[in-house]
């Protein structure tokens, strides 16, 4: 009973790894292409079009990375 239960928390913890690197490697690629700073431009400027682009990117991410969970 609990082998079975041990496996799918080792599961769930892989893949909330995976997720989180995922999303690091998502934030480092986009400051990395813009030719301005992200950082910059959402929290001095209150660039709110950024912002949503930067968080659908990663919403984007959350649904594949919960497809792959659900299998």
């Amino acid at each position: 009973m609990f082998e079975g239960l041990l496996s799918h928390l080792a599961a769930a913890v892989l893949f909330g790894a995976l997720g989180v690197g995922l999303f690091l490697l998502a934030l480092k690629l986009i400051v990395k292409v813009s030719p301005f700073s992200i950082r910059k431009e959402i929290e001095e400027d209150h660039n709110i079009a950024l912002a949503i682009l930067v968080g659908s990117v990663f919403l984007g991410l959350a649904l594949i990375v919960a497809a792959a969970i659900a299998g």
